[in-house]
This record gives C-alpha cells, structure tokens and sequence, in this order.
C-alpha cells in the first residue's frame, strides 16, 4: 500500500464517520419532531415506549450478530445487507398503520446500523491516534449544529407539505453517503481482533428492554425486564464497569448512566412540551435544537482544551438542565425557562462528552483491546439509550405524573453519571 493511500485512509474513514453524525443528526431531529403527530396519527399516545425505543433495540439486537455477519458477508456484502434492512425498515414505518409496524420498521432500520457499528468504531480506534480522534469527536458534534437549527423547522414544513410518511425519507442519501465511505475505508475486512459477542448474555439486554416497553402499565413485567437488562448489562461490559472502578471502566459506567439521563430525556422533549405543558409543535422545535446545538459548540470548545477536566462539571449542568424540567412541569413552567434549561442541557454535554468518549476509548492501564473498547463503547452507550427511552417511553405513557417520573429518572442518573466520570481518570 503507498504512502497516499496510508494517508488517505484514515482520512476517509475520519470523513464517513462524521457524515454518519449528521445523518444520526438529522434521523434524530426528524424522528423526535415528528413523535407527537405519529403517535397521534397511530392512535399510540399510550405506547409510547414501542414507538421511541424500535430502533435502539434493533441496534443492540444486531451487536452480537456483527462480527458473524462481517465474516461470512465481508464488508461490501454487510453493506449491501445494511441497505436493504435500512431501506426496507424505513418503508414500513412509512407506511404503518398501527404503532407495532411502525417499530418492527424502527427496528429494522436499528438492525442495519448496528451491522457497521462496531466495525466502525473498532476500526476509528485503531486507525485513527488520540489527536485525529478527539478532532473527530469535535467535528461529529458540529454536524448537529444545521441539523439543529433548521431540522425542526424543516420538518415541520415538509410534514405540513407531504405529510410524516415521506418526511421519514430524508435522511435516506445521507445515510448512503456516510455509510459508503466508512466501508470504503476499512474495505480489507474487519479488524483481525473482532472476535464474535455473546449471543446469549448480548440478547437479555434487549430482551429485557422489550419487556419494560411491552409491558402496558403491568409493572410485574417491567421490572422484570428491566431486571433482566441490568443483568445483560453487567455480563458483557468489561470487568469494573458496573463497580464504576477508576480508569477506563467508570467512564464505561459514565456513559451508560449519561446515556440514560440525556438520550432518555431528549426522546421525550416534544411530548413533554406538548402534552406536559401545552406548547405547540412549533415552540417544542425551538427548544427541541437548544440542547443538540448547545452540546455542539460547546464541545468544539472542550475538545480543542483539556479534555479530561470537564466530564464531572459537564454532566452536573445536564443534570441541572434536566431537573429544572421537572420542577417546571409541577409548577406550569413558562416557554423561556424550559428553554434556557435544556440549552443549558446540552452546553453541559457538550463540555463532557469529548472527554468522557476519549476516556472510555483509551485502554490505559485496563489492557483492553481497540475491539474490545470499541464493543464497550458502543455497548455502553446503547444500552443507556435503550434504557433510558425503555423506562422513559413506559413511564410517561401514564400521562402527566409519569413525565414528571421520567425526567426525575433522568435527573437522577445524570448525577450519578457525573459521579462515575469523576472516577474515570486512571488511579495514580
């Protein structure tokens, strides 16, 4: 291989994985603007569980299947794979009548990400060094900044045009594009280190997760499923992480818990606004950008600093931004307040999460492998999110007092997020 294909690899790579951010960006703004009226259209205001957390389980699903699939398929033909499952999933939520089509087409699509997932990321850590990395981090979080601020009011409009069908299109050529560069990066085949997951033990967490969304109000089932993820969870992350023990497991743990607090929370936004307090779909687009655009700038800022330092700070301002939601839905809130304390939500992540991401994908003294990090990362992350919008979708399908629940769960791990990133420096 030549010097400029040794140069330009990691350039590609580095490239496809930011425009990956921004088409997660634009899916995320459009899925999360266009909630209330699906849910309304599907007649689903009380499941709302199964229309957030589809894709989140189709992605973990898809986790332990990755490294199996990329060796039978190679990387064009988990590509050609991923396209399909994507585009086809996307067609049935397009087309869904009813809210449990609707998330088998969320979880399809959830599936077809998770194909490339750890191969991406696993391939990130050990093409790209520290420095490249960070700057990737930085430049991931800048692609929600037009995302932010035109995605909802865009969204708006096209529904408004063409209606919430084919508005659930958009981010179709984006995903295209970024996805096509990463597999053109790493086209030589997976990592020599990726090893097969657990299937068994990988399957609990979204089995678990299926049972607190499915469980309709019978609280029996959800604990019971929450119960089963927690153990998942606990069985496949690296060893300390659920002991939060100093290094690279308690920024493990870190993001587990800031993935439950911060990505449950953002799932609910436009109905907390519109049905906790009243606000029309254009107001709830306003502060739906706030957070994402904030933890855009502000991460820029971080990352091009000392990194380490801000996880702790970072994550308490979340945790702040988040509760002043709840307060606010006790005692009526007004549209300003709600606004300032979500931006101030995502300003928090923005100071975070770059040094939280380059804790949890550096081995230090932890002696973990580049496929090994890169399955925790993304495990950790994954089953926060799924968590979060599992338990959050559930509870707040009880109507006002469970949003109010909710966003107190959210809260709440939120500080014990900013607990463990304390703990994520390595022990001298």
């Amino acid at each position: 291989m030549s010097g400029g294909q040794l140069t330009r690899k990691p350039l590609i790579l580095a490239v496809g994985i930011v425009a990956l951010e921004f088409a997660a960006a634009v899916t995320g703004f459009v899925a999360s603007t266009l909630l209330p009226t699906v849910a309304g259209d599907l007649d689903a205001r009380d499941q709302l569980g199964l229309l957030i957390a589809g894709s989140t389980l189709g992605l973990f699903v898809a986790l332990p299947l990755a490294s199996r699939v990329l060796h039978r398929l190679g990387p064009r033909g988990t590509l050609a794979a991923g396209m399909l499952a994507y585009l086809g999933g996307l067609a049935l939520a397009a087309s869904a009548q009813v809210a449990w089509v609707f998330a088998l087409g969320q979880f399809a699509g959830g599936l077809a990400s998770g194909l490339l997932a750890v191969f991406g990321i696993s391939s990130a850590i050990q093409h790209l060094d520290d420095r490249l990395r960070i700057r990737v981090v930085a430049a991931s979080s800048a692609m929600w900044i037009v995302p932010a601020l035109a995605g909802p009011a865009a969204t708006l409009g096209l529904e408004h045009l063409v209606g919430w069908r084919w508005t659930l299109l958009v981010p179709v050529p984006f995903v295209l594009f970024g996805r096509l560069l990463v597999v053109h990066a790493v086209r030589d085949g997976p990592p020599p280190e990726a090893a097969p997951r657990p299937l068994a033990r990988t399957l609990l967490v979204p089995l678990g997760a299926a049972g607190v969304v499915l469980s309709t109000g019978w609280w029996p089932l959800a604990i019971l499923g929450a119960a089963l993820t927690v153990a998942g969870m606990v069985s496949i992350l690296p060893p300390g992480t659920a002991r939060v023990r100093r290094g690279t497991p308690a920024a493990l743990g870190a993001m587990v818990l800031f993935a439950v607090g911060y990505f449950g929370a953002d799932s609910l936004i436009t109905v907390l606004l519109t049905s906790g307090f009243g606000m029309s779909l254009g107001q709830a687009a306003l502060v739906l950008s706030a957070a994402p655009l904030g933890w855009a700038i502000t991460s820029l800022f971080a990352a091009a600093r000392s990194k380490r330092h801000f996880p702790t700070v970072g994550l308490a301002l979340t945790a702040l931004g988040t509760a002043v939601l709840a307060v606010e839905l006790v005692s009526g809130g007004s549209f300003a307040v709600v606004l300032v304390a979500w931006a101030v939500g995502g300003i928090g992540v923005g100071l975070a999460y770059p040094g939280l991401y380059l804790s949890a994908t550096t081995a230090g003294s932890s002696g973990f492998s580049a496929a090994e990090l890169a399955t925790a990362v993304i495990t950790a992350e994954c089953i926060g999110q799924l968590l979060g919008r599992a338990v959050g979708g559930t509870l707040s399908s009880a109507g006002h007092s469970g949003l109010f629940a909710s966003y107190v769960l959210f809260a709440v791990a939120l500080v014990a997020a900013a607990g463990a990133a304390n703990r994520a420096r390595e022990p001298r």
